[in-house]
């Protein structure tokens, strides 16, 4: 039996962001991780918010980790893992209620990121809240000097990934009809910001 991926990171924040989910995902209806990773969140956040329907997704070679952590939810609110690359995929599916993404956008290209808003944007329904968490830049600078050392980090594992501006990220998410709604103070430096899809 091969034993399910696991990931610090998750097991640290899942709790401080339910709390965030729980204030905005209120309705019943469907929502779509982006980047499901692991599992953990996905099996995590659908135990507790059992009003959603949690619609996992990420790149092939993630599936079958994701699928070890659903093997043990005995809930039917968890959806298996749809195949997610966010620059190939043609964002054909939806649409749904509700978006969430976690520490996604800084390992994404930021062309990638903006073809992430625009996906959104596109299966988003009318009223429905997109929560991104992650590190965020505000003015151009970092919030921390633990910011500043992982940004140099990504930097290392490759050229494409950084740290993204809230301001840049706000700036395309209005593009796509996607308008700021907040911004969370989260644990270690990370922030949950919050989005709404405007009337079509």
């Amino acid at each position: 039996m091969t034993s399910k991926p696991f990931s610090q990171a998750c097991e640290n924040n899942k709790t401080p962001i339910l709390a965030v989910l729980q204030q905005y995902f209120t309705e019943p209806g469907k929502v779509l991780e982006i980047g499901s990773g692991t599992g953990q969140h996905a099996v995590f956040f659908a135990e507790h918010l059992p009003h959603l329907q949690w619609q996992t997704s990420d790149l092939a070679e993630n599936h079958s980790g994701i699928q070890s952590w659903m093997a043990d939810y005995t809930g039917e609110n968890l959806l298996p893992p749809l195949t997610l690359d966010v620059g190939k995929n043609s964002w054909d599916f939806g649409p749904v209620d509700g978006v969430f993404t976690a520490n996604t956008a800084h390992i994404m290209a930021w062309d990638e990121v903006l073809i992430m808003l625009e996906g959104v944007g596109k299966i988003l329904k009318s009223g429905g809240k997109f929560v991104i968490y992650g590190p965020f830049n505000y003015g151009g600078q970092f919030t921390s000097d633990s910011n500043a050392r992982f940004n140099e980090w990504l930097k290392v594992q490759a050229p494409h990934r950084a740290i993204r501006d809230f301001e840049a990220v706000c700036e395309a998410a209005s593009k796509q009809g996607l308008s700021f709604v907040d911004d969370i103070e989260m644990p270690a430096n990370n922030r949950c910001l919050v989005f709404v899809r405007d009337p079509a």
